[in-house]
């Protein structure tokens, strides 16, 4: 049986304890049962601000750095500190500016 490329061996991963065996990096389980999908949205983040090597081996280094650094990010921290989804934004303090030539009365019966 031939080796899964890269590529190929992705497309079958779907859950972070697959990401995280898959690349061989070590794990607390209850970390990542509590924080699975924060773990894959940062991981998502972090490599969409990287420029993607072309070598399968280079890519592979920069996949499981980055795998890491995620995983590690919920190590030293928790859900609502990282803020990975933007669900966790809506309550933060909201600044609007209105102008006041945007400002008009209704007069009732008008």
């Amino acid at each position: 049986m031939d080796e899964l490329t890269l590529d190929e061996a992705l497309e079958d991963l779907v859950s972070a304890e697959d990401f995280l065996d898959y690349f061989g990096i070590e794990y607390d389980t209850p970390v990542v049962h509590v924080n699975r999908l924060h773990i894959l949205q940062r991981f998502h983040n972090y490599l969409g601000k990287e420029t993607l090597p072309e070598a399968e081996d280079a890519r592979r280094a920069v996949y499981v750095a980055n795998l890491q650094r995620a995983y590690q990010d919920f190590v030293r921290s928790d859900a609502l500190t990282e803020k990975v989804f933007k669900v966790f934004h809506m309550h933060e303090p909201q600044t609007k500016f209105v102008p006041l030539s945007s400002i008009t009365v209704n007069k009732a019966g008008a």
